[in-house]
């Protein structure tokens, strides 16, 4: 229970400090991978290791990295995305106007590569032209350097050999032994931060694809997370899952196109005719036969043992009765407030959807289940009931929400079923005591053959055992003579690395290396005296963002000859400012950095000032 309580802190703590809430994620799932992150920093206690996070703010960065397994390739369950292309796709675009927009949301989107593949998708179906002009994909995630990787677009040989040749061919570019997805169709994919739990979701998605995120989040999440969906999507559109999720229980929401491949349509609205009282009658005939009939109503309204709520035509609370106000904390104040401005919106459970829902059907909802935890009163279920209000002209005039308590019989149910479960179990201890008996004196009689068997069988592990030891000796010889090679050539190493940064720091003129990247390599002692700036500042950073005295926008042409040409050598006469803010005449010989085969893995500056 402390250990609970300890990780429940260390959840809040991360909602609190970067703003990512993981409180409705699957409690097993997510303690095992934040225990493997603590196991990797060597930390035990939740309470040292949110002093580790205060501590270490790199450490944010791996601990949401283990949580969020951003695992995921292009085309990945290639069965789904056959039918996808064959017929879900062009079903969509034949559905529409010629030049109407097609708006699709990637929720999860990680590295990117499933927000790419429906861009190919899209873009076979509709060609490039047509795809740059109507389509807009929204690809939305919660891992903000799995976007940042996403909006580059470049990818290993590995992560695209998935993609089918000719795809590959048409939709990338080879750059410096990476594929960079098409710039001009990468402009119709917009990739933004989206917490599906706490966001609001983005409006009239005709494709929604949401694959193998829902499963990391408990039942509860997961309602509030599909009700956000249902809302985000048009009428006929389309939701897209993983193949470890289902929709079984939310079939008010949702209904299969294909089950297998995981297609959902959203539920059409099918209004149903909200007509008055059969026999209409005026209600000034009847005010006079009760007195107070209007300050009647309000205190019968007002002292029902329901919690109910009244919402005008446009989503406004108009009416909150006593129990309403208590138990969802609203003031006077609160009328007249739109709904999606109130707490009660999206607590107990995400209103506007099922609201939004009974509109359109023009029939009541009902929504069952719903679970609250209030603390320190517990756990509180509820049988919501929202029905619309028609007027006298059948028009919609309103809504009423009503929250059931039905805390007390679903208490009774649960011990009702757990007390069946008992029997049953009880009934079966029976039945299997009654054959284990039987089969005990059995057992017995050939436990004593087993026992006279066992002898044998310890004398011959004993003898395999002393093998083992023999040849767990010699490898232990091997690994021994293996390491000592390896500390030879580790002194090697260091012997030459120590003369390279003699050679380097012996040289008066300005050295720097890049890589392939423009990467700073090497920065020796006279570039650090020449431009202020310490090798280990300079080390991994991009050359052309450095910002110091040398004008490296006029270099960028000549570092890209060197990196292409291995006998490229070029020398530029270069006004800069050094570190002491003054300028100087400045000699640069630019060359290619390659190896003994010719390749071409970096390139060399040499810096001198002229006199």
């Amino acid at each position: 229970m402390e250990a609970d309580t300890a990780f429940e802190t260390l959840l809040e703590y991360l909602k609190d400090a970067r703003g990512f809430d993981f409180t409705g994620y699957k409690r097993t799932s997510l303690v095992r991978r934040v225990r493997q992150r603590m196991g990797q920093v060597a930390i035990d206690d939740y309470a040292d290791y949110i002093d580790h996070l205060q501590a270490n703010a790199d450490e944010f960065s791996e601990l949401f990295n283990t949580i969020l397994i951003n695992v995921t390739s292009f085309f990945r369950d290639p069965e789904t995305w056959d039918y996808l292309r064959s017929v879900t796709i062009p079903a969509l675009v034949g559905r529409r106007k010629s030049q109407a927009p097609v708006r699709i949301w990637c929720a999860g989107c990680a590295a990117g590569q499933e927000a790419y593949t429906l861009a190919m998708a899209f873009a076979e179906e509709l060609g490039a032209e047509q795809f740059r002009q109507r389509v807009k994909i929204y690809a939305t995630d919660v891992d903000e350097q799995a976007l940042t990787q996403a909006r580059q677009a470049v990818y290993t040989p590995g992560e695209v050999e998935s993609v089918p040749g000719p795809l590959l061919e048409r939709y990338f570019e080879r750059h410096n032994g990476h594929f960079a997805f098409r710039k001009d169709l990468r402009r119709s994919v917009i990739f933004g931060r989206n917490d599906l739990v706490q966001d609001a979701p983005i409006s009239r998605i005709d494709l929604l694809a949401c694959r193998n995120t829902l499963m990391y989040f408990n039942a509860e999440t997961q309602a509030k997370i599909l009700g956000r969906l249902h809302f985000a999507i048009a009428p006929h559109g389309l939701l897209v899952l993983g193949k470890a999720e289902m929709l079984l229980s939310h079939g008010r929401l949702f209904e299969p196109v294909d089950l297998k491949r995981r297609v959902f349509r959203k539920a059409p609205a099918t209004p149903a005719a909200i007509g008055p009282p059969s026999r209409p009658y005026d209600p000034q005939e009847r005010r006079g036969a009760v007195a107070r009939l209007d300050e009647l109503r309000q205190y019968a309204f007002d002292a029902g043992p329901v919690a109910q709520l009244v919402l005008a035509e446009d989503d406004v609370l108009a009416l909150a009765n006593h129990q309403a106000r208590v138990l969802f904390g609203l003031s006077d104040d609160d009328i007249g407030r739109p709904l999606r401005d109130l707490e009660v919106s999206y607590r107990p459970v995400e209103l506007r959807a099922f609201v939004e829902q009974a509109k359109l059907d023009g029939r009541p909802v009902q929504v069952k289940d719903v679970t609250w935890q209030r603390r320190p009163e517990g756990t509180t279920w509820f049988e919501i009931h929202i029905v619309p209000l028609a007027g006298t002209d059948s028009g919609l005039i309103g809504v009423s929400v009503a929250f059931n308590d039905v805390t007390a019989t679903r208490l009774l149910l649960d011990e009702l079923a757990h007390a069946n479960r008992q029997l049953e179990l009880a009934y079966e201890e029976l039945q299997s005591t009654n054959e284990e008996l039987e089969t005990t004196n059995e057992e017995l009689q050939s436990t004593v053959e087993e026992l006279e068997t066992t002898n044998e069988e310890l004398q011959s592990t004993n003898e395999e055992l002393e093998t083992i030891n023999e040849e767990l000796q010699s490898t232990n010889d091997e690994l021994q003579s293996m390491n000592d090679m390896l500390r030879d050539r580790s002194t090697e190493l260091d012997d030459a690395n120590d003369f390279l940064e003699t050679v380097l720091t012996s040289l008066r003129s300005g050295i720097v290396v890049v890589d392939l990247e423009l990467r700073v390599r090497a920065w020796n002692r006279a570039a650090e005296e020449l431009w202020g700036l310490r090798a280990e500042e300079a080390t991994g950073a991009h050359l052309l963002n450095l910002d110091i005295g040398l004008p490296v926008a006029e270099l960028r042409q000549a570092l890209r000859a060197a990196l292409a040409d291995p006998a490229f050598t070029e020398v530029l006469h270069l006004e800069a400012i050094n570190r002491r803010g003054r300028s100087i005449a400045l000699r640069v010989m630019c060359g290619s950095l390659r190896n003994h085969d010719d390749r071409v893995r970096g390139a060399i500056l040499v810096m001198e000032i002229r006199d």
